[in-house]
């Protein structure tokens, strides 16, 4: 059993100081990084526990708010109409090269850590696994798993609603675990479809998985909360983890880092 900490950090970003949420095993020793990413709620409770549960299989886990610029470091929307609302509007306020940014100093700070192994990986839900997948261009991304990722299809992510994800996946180097609901609203079949042939077509290495769920089918609070799929998928993502990134070295003792905590 791995016991998991928390903490706080604050980075730099060409848009002002961004609060992110760490949860690492407590155990001293070095660690693969994850960069997690949110719903368009940031930092929910079932996104912590998620962190948590990934945490606990040897990871530092990287939670970036993914709205910083626009919110109050800690704020978190509610699952209602409201912030459902406030999360799609900033969605396609913030600048697409801001949340290019943002990854790369997520990347940059885990990297840098003395507790981390400097193997990377990305992982994200809905617009999470949207930025996720823009995460994983980046060549030191080892390894991206995206569940239901968002408007990848549409190229509507970012100020403008003109996106280049699809185009940009040529630049993905690592492996990627793509996860959809079939009876997910937000994504189509043509959706998807019009996603896996692109990663076709480049030749992506990749696995692919469709399962009868509706959007937020991961989430553990809600009606369309499946658990016995959540169970079998967390399965998925942890040995596709654990193959492309390996175990942390529990013999080797972390010194504390040098970054903002608070």
């Amino acid at each position: 059993m791995i016991i998991v900490n928390d903490e706080y950090v604050t980075l730099d970003t060409p848009d002002g100081p961004m609060r992110t949420h760490i949860v690492r095993p407590a155990a001293p020793g070095r660690y693969p990084g994850i960069i997690f990413y949110s719903e368009i709620f940031q930092i929910t409770a079932p996104i912590r526990r998620t962190a948590a549960m990934l945490a606990g299989h040897g990871y530092i886990v990287a939670m970036p708010e993914i709205y910083h610029e626009f919110e109050a470091p800690g704020t978190v929307f509610a699952y209602d109409q409201a912030g459902s609302d406030r999360g799609n509007e900033l969605k396609t306020t913030k600048k697409l090269v801001s949340y290019d940014t943002d990854a790369r100093a997520v990347l940059d700070h885990l990297a840098s850590r003395p507790d981390c192994t400097g193997k990377l990986g990305s992982m994200g839900i809905c617009i999470g696994g949207h930025l996720a997948f823009r995460a994983g261009m980046n060549p030191d991304v080892l390894a991206t798993a995206c569940f239901y990722a968002t408007d990848i299809h549409k190229g509507s992510l970012g100020a403008g609603m003109n996106d280049d994800s699809l185009e940009r996946a040529k630049d993905i180097q690592g492996e990627l675990l793509m996860i959809w609901g079939r009876q997910d609203p937000h994504i189509s079949l043509e959706g998807r479809m019009k996603v896996l042939a692109r990663l076709n077509e480049l030749g992506t290495r990749m696995s692919w998985h469709e399962v009868n769920g509706a959007h937020a089918f991961m989430r553990d609070e809600g009606i369309r909360y499946d658990p016995e799929l959540a169970y079998s998928l967390y399965g998925l993502v942890f040995d596709f983890f654990h193959r492309k990134l390996g175990e942390g070295d529990l013999s080797a003792l972390a010194p504390a880092s040098t970054e903002t905590r608070h």
